[in-house]
């Protein structure tokens, strides 16, 4: 991802080398994404058809929470803004009224309807359901995000690891396997050389650290700490299986986010296969124990393909950036991939470094800013991931039950406590961009509470016709959209059937 981007921003004019072993084993297990991965590919000047069908893709239009109250019950995390009625989100007047026959997520947003029923995000004609803009920005970034777009992307990591090694190799990008037996610092503390088994000596004038939870330049070499945030993301492990499926008809265009005794378990819906992942402590737990209950709990007797056994470092390094090189990835920063951040940390790290990419000579102010705006991201989804956990109802397991004991930190703790009268706003989230606005924060909160939340005193005082009448022509709306858009498998296989006669 690092070097297809920085070979799109700098054309030619700055040298690329890709140093890569072929010893060391890749992670991907299927990945589930973030919508902002957008940017990332418009940047690159790729359409999704360019590339989707390539990698196994499908779409994701949000994550489907399950059994997080302990009684089986669901609820949607969408790509979606709620509409706004009289300076309020459509969220507070729907707690406004004293009885309704749906959950907050049907009721409010159209995402879930389309979940539930299936449905791609686009029509056969490429068109989207949604009235966001799908004009790219010609290299557009995080920055210049100011709709929410309505889907994120399921795809096969490896596959388009793959696709964007030939891509940044068209663009000039060096490439090298080799295996890095040494690396040697400079009297000023920088990255003087690396030494390779094969080719020998190796410089350059910035490296970036893209090895992984080896952290092999930034930690090993450049001895920078590594911030672990187990004392509050306990979960350090996770099991991971991939299943083939003959039958592509029923792909799910959501991420499956489901508690499991000493965790939670992923499925992210490919073309052809799924992919499933238990997220656990194994404080409480042993992998082969942890193994052996994810293969109970999914749905295909024919689940005998090995399984991938991940130890997982939760937290950040304190600086990513350090004298003349950058760590990137799984060596700057990695929590638990419940909102599917992973690539988000990697492309807004790539972004930034585009920023503040140096001359020849570093500058510590333009480094410091750098460390401080990746951290203030990893900082602030630790945050919201602590909420999750903390709200959640399940507590029959000790683990889930010592959850209830973790010391949160008070600014979430105040925010929590805001909430039950009065959902949060964005001045009440953390308070610098982290990628989850004030509609996902509360809607973890609606669909993890026990139903003592009220809405803003002031929405009693106000009459609620037109936002009465949103809510009623909600079910309609959602109706209509639903039977005006193809399945997922539908999209999908139009999608490869060009590909094939392409």
């Amino acid at each position: 991802m690092t070097a297809a981007y920085l070979s799109k921003a700098f054309a030619q004019n700055v040298d690329i080398t890709v140093l890569e072993s072929k010893r060391v084993k890749k992670i991907g297990v299927g990945e589930a994404t973030f919508s902002t991965v957008r940017h990332y590919f418009d940047y690159l000047g790729l359409d999704e058809s360019e590339w989707l069908a390539k990698c196994a893709g499908s779409y994701k239009l949000g994550i489907r929470f399950e059994n997080w109250d302990g009684q089986d019950n669901h609820f949607y995390h969408p790509f979606e803004r709620w509409e706004t009625v009289k300076g309020f989100p459509i969220s507070e007047w729907w707690l406004r009224k004293s009885t309704t026959n749906q959950g907050f997520d049907y009721a409010t947003f159209l995402t879930p309807h389309l979940c539930e029923a299936k449905r791609s995000p686009r029509r056969l004609d490429g068109s989207l359901f949604a009235q966001s803009s799908d004009k790219s920005l010609g290299q557009s970034t995080l920055a210049e995000q100011r709709a929410q777009f309505p889907y994120a992307y399921h795809f096969d990591a490896d596959e388009v690891a793959n696709f964007l090694k030939r891509y940044a190799m068209n663009r000039g990008v060096s490439h090298i396997e080799d295996d890095v037996t040494h690396v040697e610092i400079d009297e000023n503390g920088n990255i003087g050389h690396l030494e390779t088994k094969i080719r020998g000596k190796l410089k350059a004038d910035l490296y970036i650290d893209c090895t992984g939870f080896k952290g092999l330049l930034i930690n090993q070499a450049l001895n920078e700490p590594f911030v672990s945030f187990s004392d509050v993301l306990k979960n350090n492990r996770a099991v991971a299986l991939r299943v083939s499926r003959e039958d592509t008809r029923d792909i799910e265009p959501y991420t499956t986010a489901r508690t499991m005794s000493n965790g939670w378990r992923w499925t992210i819906p490919l073309y052809k296969r799924n992919g499933y992942g238990y997220v656990y402590c194994d404080e409480y737990q042993s992998p082969e124990e942890a193994e052996a209950e994810l293969r109970r709990s999914i749905p295909y007797e024919n689940a005998d393909c090995a399984a991938n056994h991940i130890r997982m470092r939760i937290g950040r390094s304190n600086r990513s950036w350090v004298k003349n090189c950058v760590a990137i990835g799984l060596s700057s920063a990695f929590v638990e991939p419940l909102e599917s951040t992973g690539i988000f940390f990697i492309q807004h790290g790539i972004e930034q470094l585009v920023r503040f990419f140096p001359r020849s000579s570093s500058n510590e102010l333009l480094i410091e800013e750098y460390n401080t705006r990746v951290n203030r991201v990893v900082d602030g989804v630790k945050e919201f991931l602590l909420l999750h956990f903390s709200l959640a109802q399940r507590n029959d397991t000790l683990y889930w039950k010592e959850w209830k004991n973790i010391e949160l930190p008070k600014e979430l703790l105040k925010k929590i406590m805001l909430a039950k009268d009065h959902l949060l706003d964005k001045e009440t989230i953390y308070p610098f961009y982290h990628g989850f606005e004030e509609y996902s924060w509360n809607t973890m909160i609606l669909g993890l509470s026990s139903g003592s939340l009220t809405s803003k005193p002031a929405l009693s005082l106000m009459i609620p016709d037109k936002a009465d009448e949103i809510l009623l022509q909600h079910h309609v709306k959602a109706k209509k959209m639903v039977s005006g858009l193809p399945t997922c498998h539908e999209y999908l296989q139009y999608l490869h059937n060009s590909e094939d006669r392409n």
